[in-house]
């Protein structure tokens, strides 16, 4: 606007402020054009629209990303939940039996969890109540803790079909063993969220700090904070201590596997790769399949310690520094974590041969390009590698 000259006593005149007309003063005084600078001249309004389009520009990639993460969740996992169903072949491994279990906990984040902590960081409000809150945060705690108990049952798994013979696997891994290990990576997961938390242990000694947080400003939020005995509790139980025995599982199967490699080579050295038999051929085809196994179940496993890592080192170091961790970090860290639901499918289509296959079946409806080949030929019968289930398992 440029500058006007005017009598002193007629500058709100000037200005647009007539007294005589209070039907033009409303608009301008509530969309704040009338505050002046204090050379007497309008502020700038394009600074106010640049920081507005970039508001809705990190919004709408925000809500994308989000958005993106949930959708291929749920239809990863189910993916793989209807692969198993429908592959018989898949349904003879008991390994699949976790890795099914497994997608079941990773579905219901992205259907529970995940939606209503999108909702909460793009409005930055928590519009459900106390009580969904406390039920949002037991499932969130259950369903983490459960991912990684299915993790460490099928590192066990792997430790007893490679590190030890085939009728000593078929003898620990019983149906019902199978059904007892996969009840207890639901049951102890309930145990160390729900009762807990529902009960307020996890918030003993700290409620009038979570209160405070809980009501920040003009805004609600579902706020989930620890003691420090329920952090090195819930952290040991969900995170550390199954991390040790995947770790130990792990390194065992490595160190058998490279001692039967070694073996077989001696083997071929000693009699010639021509004349090796039959059973040195199996047995050579089956450490092979297991190694591969074990490295695929490895990568799965790193990547869910790389996603989850960072959420648990930070619930640990949090009460002992005062709750001093920024509230953008624990939401990078939760999600980080939340994108593991979304990797294990991934990681199925890209590494397993068989899984990739029952996934192009489903995909292409059946098409006969992709079925899979008879392995023992019509008529042929079974040995005692092929019906054991850790043959098969993640080729």
């Amino acid at each position: 606007m440029r500058g006007c000259k005017f009598p002193e006593e007629d500058f709100d005149s000037c200005h647009g402020f007539d007294p005589r007309a209070p039907h033009r003063n409303g608009p301008l005084r509530i969309y704040g054009y009338m505050n002046l600078s204090s050379t007497g001249q309008m502020p700038e309004m394009e600074e106010v629209d640049t920081n507005e389009s970039n508001g809705l520009a990190k919004t709408v990639a925000l809500i994308s990303f989000l958005s993106l993460v949930m959708l291929m969740s749920v239809l990863g996992n189910l993916l793989v939940m209807v692969a198993v169903c429908k592959d018989r072949q898949l349904r003879k491994i008991k390994t699949n039996y976790f890795i099914v279990s497994l997608a079941f906990a990773d579905l219901l984040v992205s259907v529970l969890v995940m939606p209503f902590g999108a909702i909460e960081l793009i409005h930055q409000n928590w519009i459900y109540g106390e009580t969904f809150c406390l039920v949002r945060t037991s499932l969130d705690v259950l369903l983490t803790t459960a991912s990684i108990l299915h993790l460490c049952c099928i590192s066990l798994d792997r430790y007893y079909a490679i590190c030890c013979q085939p009728l000593v696997y078929r003898n620990k891994m019983t149906p019902l063993r199978v059904a007892l290990m996969i009840g207890g990576c639901w049951i102890i997961p309930t145990v160390i969220s729900f009762l807990p938390i529902m009960q307020g242990w996890n918030s003993i000694g700290i409620n009038d700090l979570i209160e405070k947080r809980k009501f920040s400003g003009n805004s609600t939020s579902c706020v989930f904070m620890v003691n420090k005995p329920y952090a090195l509790t819930c952290s040991v139980v969900a995170f550390y201590l199954p991390l040790i025995l995947m770790v130990l599982a792990y390194q065992r199967i490595y160190i058998t596997a490279r001692a039967h490699a070694r073996q077989i080579s001696m083997l071929q050295r000693a009699g010639g790769a021509g004349n090796a038999d039959s059973a040195d051929h199996q047995r050579n085809h089956r450490m092979r399949t297991e190694t591969k196994a074990a490295k695929t179940l490895c990568i799965i496993m790193g990547c869910f310690c790389l996603c989850w890592a960072p959420f648990f080192i930070t619930n640990v170091v949090d009460p002992f520094i005062d709750y001093s961790v920024p509230e953008q970090l624990w939401a990078a860290c939760l999600w980080l974590g939340y994108i593991n639901s979304m990797l294990n499918p991934i990681l199925y289509a890209f590494l397993n041969k068989s899984f990739r296959r029952a996934f192009l079946i489903i995909l292409c409806c059946g098409h006969k390009r992709y079925r899979r080949p008879s392995i023992l030929g019509p008529g042929a019968t079974c040995t005692a590698t092929q019906i054991n289930g850790s043959t098969h398992v993640l080729k």
